[in-house]
């Protein structure tokens, strides 16, 4: 700049600095990256702004968040950013090995057309993940003379892939409950099977020291804790509801249907005390068809230990949880269905048939009059062909009633069950009167009710030493009644009667933590019935 006066204009209103040549100006510019606007002779202007765009193409590629590199034919390094240098020796000792890769397959592209770029992938061993992305830098006739590689830092991306499939694995292996599972457990021991896969699963998707699954009753809108790990004595006592005010972070998860994580459970008013030393929780909903049938609780001693990417990872396990939960009760509903329906099945098929030889064997019976012998082995089978005949129909009658055989002929009193206070409770009039006529014929001293709420009311009147209840009732659940029983006396006995262990709203898994005597699955024999009840009564003494 030589024109003083216009110097002299210029500083009277700006902040001027002067520099002699075109580096000085662009040294400059790089020095104060905040300048507004630069003045330069006409010849000057081209050369200076090549060097602006060529000086900020390079703070640039100096500056991005992924490593770039220009690449020779034989994969030496000939230029890198910052940040390639900044991955270390292990990646740039594997570089030249793949862009050598790179450069032959690249060298197969015809003409002047880059093709699309190559993508590899390297591991240092470091537990690190690389994605490098080749492309190839060609001379205007189209040979390839170098090779640009992009590498990208994907090691959070691949753990999360990891992880994701991790939970893919845990919630197949969670919802693979089949018939040939549950056929040969009772309720107790099919509840049991998917408490421990819960637990195992889990360990391998979530960094928990404890964790709870509880399951929204839909009546009470009450959460009972159906499955749990880690959860100390306290925690077993709380009673929650779905509820965004004072029913901790639990209920409100559970009513709002909004995951919820607590970094430091020191500083979250929310927060009800279930592990003595928890630094952080981690709390999602359980859905099924976009309805909250629970919730999955998670807890850390550590602060701050789950991040978002965490909520995402138990939100999907959360789903295979509901889904095994739905999948366990459609399986036992449906073998309740299906015995129901075989039982009159194969009575209707057999009637007919049993009919007809007792018939035929009566009149060959009469034909043979003097053959003693003959006669009386054809009253035998007559006898068997009536036997199958009414065990067919008593296969009918315990799908209706519950209970199959006879009681055993009383011929003196029972020490056990002589005297006791039994209360019998169930919807089915048949089922609680089959059983409270057994049961009296033995001495016991037996009050019926017909649902839940009764035998509710009843408990709270009196005391009783035995109480056997069905599990799905109007009104109140048998979980509802074991809860009142104990209430009223710690040591009344209680056993739980449910069709072929269906327990829509696991009243067993949470009632056999409390002490719980026995569950009996209907249809149930006599002799199983008298069994349980003396084995029940028998620790109450």
């Amino acid at each position: 700049m030589s024109d003083n006066g216009i110097v002299a204009l210029l500083k009277d209103h700006f902040d001027l600095q002067i520099v002699g040549g075109m580096d000085q100006a662009l040294e400059a510019m790089r020095s104060h990256p905040e300048i507004d606007a630069v003045l330069a002779e006409t010849a000057n202007f081209l050369p200076l702004e090549r060097g602006v765009v060529t000086q900020q193409a390079s703070a640039v590629l100096e500056t991005i968040a992924d490593g770039v590199s220009i690449m020779g034919e034989g994969g030496e390094i000939i230029w890198a950013n910052r940040r390639l240098r900044e991955f270390g020796p292990k990646v740039l000792d594997e570089l030249p090995k793949v862009c050598g890769r790179a450069f032959g397959e690249l060298a197969h592209c015809e003409g002047s057309h880059n093709g699309r770029a190559k993508r590899y992938s390297i591991m240092p061993g470091d537990g690190t993940y690389y994605e490098i992305l080749c492309s190839a830098i060609r001379d205007p006739a189209g040979k390839l003379r170098q090779v640009v590689a992009i590498v990208m830092d994907a090691t959070s991306q691949r753990r999360q892939q990891i992880k994701l499939n991790a939970i893919d694995r845990a919630g197949r292996e969670l919802v693979r409950l089949d018939h040939e599972s549950l056929i040969s457990r009772d309720a107790v021991q099919r509840l049991q099977l998917l408490e421990e896969r819960v637990i195992r699963c889990s360990r391998d998707v979530l960094d928990y020291e404890h964790f709870t699954v509880f399951l929204l009753d839909q009546r009470t809108n009450r959460l009972e804790c159906i499955v749990w790990e880690g959860l100390d004595s306290f925690g077993k006592k709380i009673e929650l509801f779905a509820s965004t005010e004072g029913n901790g972070i639990t209920g409100y998860v559970a009513a709002t249907g909004q995951s919820y994580i607590c970094p430091d459970v020191h500083n979250d008013p929310r927060y009800i005390r279930s592990l003595s030393d928890a630094g952080s929780t981690l709390t999602v909903p359980l859905r099924l068809h976009d309805k909250v049938i629970g919730v999955l609780h998670v807890e850390s001693t550590r602060a701050n230990a789950f991040s978002e990417e965490d909520r995402q990872f138990a939100e999907i396990f959360g789903n295979y949880v509901a889904m095994a939960l739905h999948i366990l009760n459609l399986l036992v509903y449906e073998r309740h269905n299906t015995h129901t329906q075989l039982s009159g099945l194969i009575s209707a098929e057999l009637s007919g048939p049993l009919n007809d030889i007792v018939a035929n064997l009566s009149e060959l019976v009469e034909d043979y009059i003097g053959h003693d012998d003959l006669r009386t082995r054809l009253g035998q089978v007559i006898d068997l062909a009536t036997a199958a005949r009414k065990a067919s129909q008593q296969i009918v009658d315990a799908s209706r009633t519950g209970v199959f055989g006879q009681a055993p002929k009383v011929t003196k009193a029972d020490p056990v069950l002589s005297g006791r206070k039994v209360l019998v409770v169930d919807d089915e009039e048949l089922m609680r009167q089959t059983i409270g006529d057994v049961l009296g014929a033995y001495g016991c001293n037996v009050k019926l009710a017909s649902d839940g709420l009764a035998a509710i009311e009843m408990l709270r009147a009196g005391s009783f030493d035995l109480v056997l209840s069905d599990i799905k009732m109007p009104g109140a659940d048998g979980y509802e009644v074991f809860t009142a029983a104990k209430s009223a006396c710690a040591q009344t006995q209680v056993i739980l009667m449910t069709a072929f262990g269906y327990d829509p709203h696991h009243s067993i898994v949470r009632a056999n933590r409390q002490g719980l005597s026995a569950v009996l699955m209907k249809p149930f024999k006599v002799k199983q019935l008298l069994d349980e009840c003396r084995s029940a009564l028998t620790k109450s003494v």
